[in-house]
């Protein structure tokens, strides 16, 4: 047993200070990057924004709207090669250029992920997700994909230390995921006790990845836009959104009308019993349940909240000056907020 007595942050636990800018306007900051990757022959630029690969969130609808913005979606790994093939065929160019195909690590996850790549050359990413990407499992896995294709732009993930970012990179990922235990509906710090402060993890596996010319994604623990600002200042190179996107008509979630007419949809954690009751049958006898499902208002179309989201974005980085959001980093400055401050946060959260 160990002690690391240095002190972790999340995002409620920082606010980034205000700097003297030129920009004029929020309409003059650049939110597009462009990426080069370290393994994949392939570049991509846009908004590096990702809608999470959970089943209500990472669907085909949603990624037809975020396309129209030149923003990522994760497609859910839960679609049969036959709903890939009819999505494909009449699908655009653009959309499937900016598509994340999402897989498991079994044997059958394979074959799918080869059945996928083979029905369109427009398809260039793909993210191994686990819940735990600290297995020798995971890390074979991620070895064996990247001889497979080598020039597809390899998501692996999730990790939270320096030291296991840089290992997925040397197996062969281009990009790694980073977060445990941070999503709205995610219960694993609560069940299992393990976990990383998010902003914490960010700043220090993003100095491990951009060490070796990779690329991070910060996914989970963003409630608010301020949150994803505060991931790309602490260095995040794409920021992976869950429960922000949930609750619109592109999501999969089951929507409720109560009795006076009021919608909510369902939203579940991907480790939650809703989960597991619909894509394996239930809870197996040997584990615990790590997510929860809870209820949310309709918010109608996803458009909505992506123009509020890229809006907050513009607002930062002309609060600190920066030009576009790559900028954003070397002008942010983090001040820690105090006890009140937090007391604070929580309280006009609960509004």
């Amino acid at each position: 047993m160990r002690i690391e007595e240095d002190i972790k942050l999340g995002f409620k636990d920082v606010l980034i200070r205000p700097k003297r800018s030129l920009l004029k306007s929020r309409s003059q900051v650049e939110l597009s990057r462009n990426f080069i990757f370290k393994y994949a022959k392939y570049s991509w630029s846009g908004i590096p924004i990702i809608a999470s690969n959970m089943d209500t969130i990472g669907t085909f609808n949603m990624a037809r709207v975020l396309s129209s913005f030149n923003l990522l979606t994760a497609i859910n790994k839960y679609y049969s090669i036959k709903e890939w093939y009819i999505f494909i065929k009449k699908t655009s160019h653009k959309i499937l250029n900016n598509i994340i195909v999402s897989t498991g690590i079994s044997h059958d996850d394979f074959m799918k992920i080869k059945k996928i790549f083979s029905l369109s050359k427009d398809l260039n990413y793909l993210c191994i997700d686990v819940a735990n990407g600290y297995s020798e499992h995971f890390v074979s896995f991620v070895n064996k994909v990247r001889d497979h294709f080598p020039d597809k732009i390899i998501c692996a993930g999730n990790v939270v230390t320096g030291e296991m970012v840089e290992e997925l990179i040397l197996s062969g990922a281009d990009i790694v995921k980073v977060g445990i235990g941070p999503g709205s509906v995610c219960t694993t710090r609560i069940k299992t006790g393990i976990g990383y402060p998010q902003l914490s993890a960010i700043i220090e596996c993003a100095d491990a990845a951009h060490g070796l010319k990779g690329q991070i994604i910060s996914d989970g623990g963003c409630s608010v836009t301020g949150d994803i600002a505060k991931a790309f200042g602490g260095g995040s190179d794409f920021v992976m959104l869950g429960g922000m996107l949930a609750g619109h008509y592109e999501c999969n979630g089951k929507i409720i009308t109560t009795n006076n007419g009021k919608k909510f949809m369902l939203f579940y954690g991907m480790s939650s019993e809703s989960a597991m009751n619909i894509h394996v049958g239930g809870v197996a006898s040997y584990r615990s349940v790590e997510g929860k499902t809870v209820k949310l208002p309709f918010k109608g179309s996803v458009e909505n909240t992506i123009y509020d989201i890229l809006g907050g974005l513009r607002s930062t980085c002309t609060y600190v000056g920066a030009g576009n959001l790559k900028e954003l980093t070397k002008r942010t400055t983090f001040i820690r907020v105090n006890e009140q401050e937090n007391l604070v946060f929580d309280n006009k959260k609960d509004f």
